[in-house]
């Protein structure tokens, strides 16, 4: 058996069924040190306590590690404990009124995250934490289900196999016969039902797009009868690529570019009911949720902050990082209808991850909970700047 195992792992690396699975850990181009005459001047937008509030959780997730984890970013790696070492030396600034442009120039090393198609710019957007009606138990109308992690399946760390190419890297899949194989497709899930048996349904949403939007998003907050709230949040995925239903109808002539939000979507799944399986099957990765006290809880396994915390690609760039973002956000009316774009600037702690974001070019806000917060994420789509702050000396030019 164990044979059997080892060889349809190699099968699975052979081909990459499930991921692409690169020799050793990515290093991106993509970041360039700032000169000072590029140096922005930090200039920050939101309230004093909620950066404190998204520092302090950063700085629980690197005391829960140990100090000598490496993290990369762009040609350096750099430890948890130099990470911690700058949220404490920014706190100090903090607490002593020094926070200006040529203190931090003084004390950290600046670097710029970009696209390898757009010098020093990133593509910003955002996503938020959806309020949905719910039941525990279904019926006719609360009838599609939102799944825990299923008991077949397998993760595996590829980094006990070799930890020098593999580090990071892992594949999701199950077992079929003495074979490990890919797991199950979202049209598996959904269409054919193959998750039925095991009764791991966490609870049922009244219709398959709110449990699509609820998986993009990541967590959410389910309103069940006699106003009671709980919460959920992401659990794990299925190890099948994302791919954005956006882009496919903006590839079939459905709608253009300029047209596409969050809302447009929704909007064209509820006018094209007869359409919607075939959409939202496109998109193979399927997320499984668990019940959760506080949150929304990121990738690093800590609450996320409303308009501090940020979802970037982790090979790419440092869990728990404090950075500093540029970009403009959307100025909405009652309707939630776009008046007008206003600049967005302010500092941010990279804490969460997601299957849409990926390369060193991308930084997703998190824009909170609720009705005015999904108007804002689902609209936010510009671009931006992110600066991280690195200890003095890590600068490799």
């Amino acid at each position: 058996m164990k044979r059997s195992i080892l060889w349809g792992l190699f099968l699975i690396l052979l081909l990459s069924c499930s991921q692409q699975i690169s020799e050793k850990p990515v290093k991106s181009p993509g970041f360039e040190p700032v000169p000072i005459t590029e140096i922005p001047n930090f200039a920050d937008d939101l309230d004093s306590e909620s950066l404190r509030t998204a520092i302090r959780r950063s700085l629980s997730f690197y005391s829960r590690i140990p100090g000598t984890k490496t993290f990369v970013l762009g040609e350096m790696s750099v430890t948890a404990e130099e990470l911690k070492a700058v949220l404490l030396e920014f706190l100090q600034l903090m607490d002593s009124g020094k926070l200006n442009s040529a203190s931090i120039a003084e004390i950290f090393d600046i670097y710029r995250s970009c696209s390898s198609e757009s010098s020093g710019e990133s593509l910003v957007t955002g996503y938020y934490e959806p309020v949905l009606d719910a039941r525990i138990e279904p019926d006719n109308v609360f009838r599609y289900p939102i799944y825990g992690i299923p008991p077949d399946l397998i993760t595996i760390d590829l980094a006990s196999f070799n930890a020098e190419k593999f580090s990071g890297q892992r594949l999701v899949g199950r077992m079929e016969g003495n074979r490990i194989v890919p797991y199950y497709t979202r049209m598996e899930i959904d269409g054919k039902k193959k998750l039925e048996p095991y009764g791991c349904q966490l609870a049922w949403l009244s219709n398959a797009i709110d449990v699509f939007f609820l998986q993009i998003q990541g967590s959410g907050m389910l309103r069940l009868p006699g106003e009671q709230f709980r919460r959920v949040g992401y659990a794990g995925a299925n190890g099948r690529p994302y791919k954005s239903i956006g882009k496919y109808l903006i590839e079939k002539g459905a709608m253009s570019a300029e047209e596409l939000t969050l809302q447009s979507l929704r909007d064209y799944l509820q006018a094209h009911p007869d359409e919607q399986d075939e959409i939202l099957w496109q998109n193979e990765s399927y997320v499984f949720f668990r019940w959760v006290e506080d949150g929304p809880l990121g990738s690093i396994n800590v609450p996320l902050t409303a308009g501090r915390s940020i979802a970037t690609d982790p090979q790419f760039h440092p869990g728990g990082a404090l950075a500093f973002l540029e970009t403009k956000k959307p100025r909405l009316n009652t309707d939630g209808q776009v008046l007008g774009w206003e600049p967005l600037q302010r500092w941010v702690l990279n804490q969460d991850a997601g299957g849409a974001i990926k390369g060193p070019g991308r930084a997703d806000l998190f824009c909170g909970s609720g009705e005015t917060a999904e108007w804002t994420a689902g609209r936010l789509k510009h671009p931006g700047r992110l600066y991280f702050l690195l200890p003095k000396g890590k600068r490799v030019d």
